[in-house]
């Protein structure tokens, strides 16, 4: 039975006429289980390979023998399905024209799944607008589905659709399942590949070398069996004439999670947070109360973590003007902490960008400034990936210079790396 706890770390002190309270709320699962076996309803799997034709031989062979180890890591029971994708979206496994899109993994079903595996080639074009929808479609085939994932593995850009066809499926899908993405390679984009993932409650990372697949894979698959608990959400209550101002994850990535949120009731807003295995995560909430005046006291927000019907557990955030400044003065370190790992993932995206348009005055602003909150936050993957991309002079200040030759990978891995963080407690 998957327990719930949650913690609280705030300056709650306002000066008198104060209005912003902000907040980290901790929450930690333990006991979650196994996805399928613990929770509301079962489980499913998509595998969904790019078989297009810049695939080619090294990277298809070692995606058909990823695949096949993934489909090892699945548990017994589990429904699952598995995609070639190419310009078009190919269910190659189950065999089916009609009926159920998935079926239940087995010995028998495995083998018969790697079977079809092993016909996959390299040919076509790239839609992956389209493959994220017959994987919405094969979920919707089976009932009572509640942890639902994708793994999405592509080597290029989606040149056989548009943005908007791409972002048409990406609303049809938001809400539907999970999708964990990586891209092979350096012919990819970026932002698409997180723009999919994020959209999907997921994760976006580079994988440079095929030899590094199906380890890839085993952890993803191994990981998504682990989360036993489906379909949680943040619900947050705020009183009367308050408004928030931000719901954001900050641990163990960046999420911005404002916009997501649907009304619960009148003064309570749910935000998606996917499937759970043990684990913390750390939320980020922002509100901006009514000015109240010194010795008022006033509870600023309920945070809960619900599944369902069920409230699992609660953090308060509460408010108290006073007109000593050696209280209201002080940040929390919590707070600050994720401030800066939040504005750190933004510089990064915004200098690497700036970099590729040929922009190096900005590029070398945005990275100096990251290399310098890394610094600060002790962040140090993002450290030491920001230094494949820039020589440090000084991290204080940020001073540093652009590095004239860069290997693609090493800007990938420090782009799809940005929105990772480290945490200030142990």
């Amino acid at each position: 039975m998957a327990e719930f706890s949650s913690a609280v770390y705030q300056n709650e002190f306002l000066p008198d006429g104060g209005t912003d309270v902000n907040a980290i709320v901790t929450v930690r699962c333990t006991g979650a289980g196994s996805a399928g076996r613990t929770g509301s309803g079962d489980a499913g799997e998509i595998i969904v390979v790019d078989t297009s034709g810049s695939m080619g031989m090294t990277n298809m062979q070692a995606a058909k023998q990823a695949a096949m180890v993934a489909l090892d890591n699945i548990l017994d029971g589990t429904y699952f399905a598995v995609v070639a994708g190419n310009h078009k979206a190919y269910l190659a496994y189950p065999k089916v024209q009609s009926g159920p899109g998935m079926v239940q993994m087995n010995a028998a079903t495995r083998a018969e799944a790697k079977h079809e595996i092993g016909y996959f080639r390299a040919e076509g074009g790239t839609a992956m607008g389209t493959w994220l929808s017959l994987c919405r479609m094969l979920f919707a085939s089976i009932a009572g589905l509640a942890n639902k994932h994708v793994i999405l593995l592509t080597d290029g850009e989606n040149h056989n659709e548009t943005p908007q066809q791409l972002d048409l499926a990406l609303t049809s899908c938001t809400g539907q399942f999970q999708v964990d993405a990586r891209g092979i390679g350096v012919d990819w984009q970026v932002p698409e590949i997180r723009k999919i993932a994020q959209t999907l409650l997921g994760s976006v990372d580079i994988i440079p070398h095929p030899s590094q697949l199906s380890a890839v894979f085993a952890d993803l698959m191994r990981n998504s069996m682990a989360r036993g608990v489906a379909n949680a959400e943040l619900r947050v209550w705020i009183p009367q004439g308050a408004q928030v101002l931000f719901i954001r994850q900050v641990s163990p990535t960046v999420e911005d999670l404002t916009q997501r949120g649907t009304p619960v009731n009148q003064l309570t807003m749910s935000y998606p947070t996917g499937s759970w295995a043990d684990e913390e995560r750390d939320y980020h909430v922002s509100i901006r109360l009514p000015a109240k005046t010194v010795g008022q006291e006033q509870l600023a927000a309920r945070v809960q973590l619900a599944v369902g019907a069920e409230l699992l557990t609660q953090g308060l955030v509460k408010a108290k003007w006073s007109a000593d400044t050696n209280l209201t003065a002080q940040i929390n370190p919590e707070v600050a902490h994720y401030t800066g790992q939040a504005e750190l993932a933004q510089v990064i995206q915004e200098g690497l960008a700036a970099k590729q348009a040929g922009d190096e005055v900005t590029a070398t602003t945005k990275l100096g400034r990251a290399v310098q909150l890394a610094t600060e936050t002790g962040n140090a993957e993002a450290t030491s990936k920001l230094r494949k991309v820039v020589d440090i002079t000084d991290a204080r200040t940020g001073t540093v210079r652009l590095r004239q030759a860069v290997e693609k990978a090493d800007e990938m891995a420090l782009d799809t790396a940005s929105t990772k963080t480290t945490r200030i407690r142990g």
